[in-house]
């Protein structure tokens, strides 16, 4: 048996698109990857992220706000930032094969009402969801 491709997600706070996108890919591929997220500033999961994710039947609840500093020193194919202000403080895992940067918004800046904020997270979730098959 192979062994699973090893990757992280960065983000700022690690609450919305870094969470997003590790369920996301658990979810499509968790036989062939291995998945973490964390965060430049960890704080706690957006509870929007969480709702926009079950939409899709996909259970984030449980995943957890991680500081990035956690994972320092582990070995990964791939380190992806996915959002600019991570990029830039990004420290350098000396180990990975690939380092790759995915731009995308950040919904918990989003302003209005929940539903109007909660479309916001939908549409991040979507972005990622159209960008990961390009790590299968």
């Amino acid at each position: 048996m192979l062994p699973k491709t090893r990757v992280i997600f960065i983000c700022t706070h690690n609450s919305s698109r870094s969470q997003m996108a590790e369920g996301l890919l658990r979810q499509l591929a968790g036989d062939r990857f291995e998945v973490y997220s964390a965060g430049t500033v960890a704080t706690r999961v957006h509870p929007l992220a969480i709702k926009a994710m079950a939409e899709k039947g996909i259970d984030i609840s449980q995943q957890t706000s991680d500081h990035l500093d956690q994972y320092m020193g582990m070995e990964f194919d791939y380190v992806i930032t996915v959002c600019d202000h991570a990029k830039e403080a990004c420290p350098y895992f000396p180990t990975n094969k690939a380092r790759l940067h995915w731009s995308f918004p950040d919904p918990a800046a989003a302003t209005g009402t929940e539903e109007e904020r909660l479309a916001k997270f939908r549409e991040v979730r979507d972005q990622i969801e159209r960008r990961l098959p390009a790590l299968l």
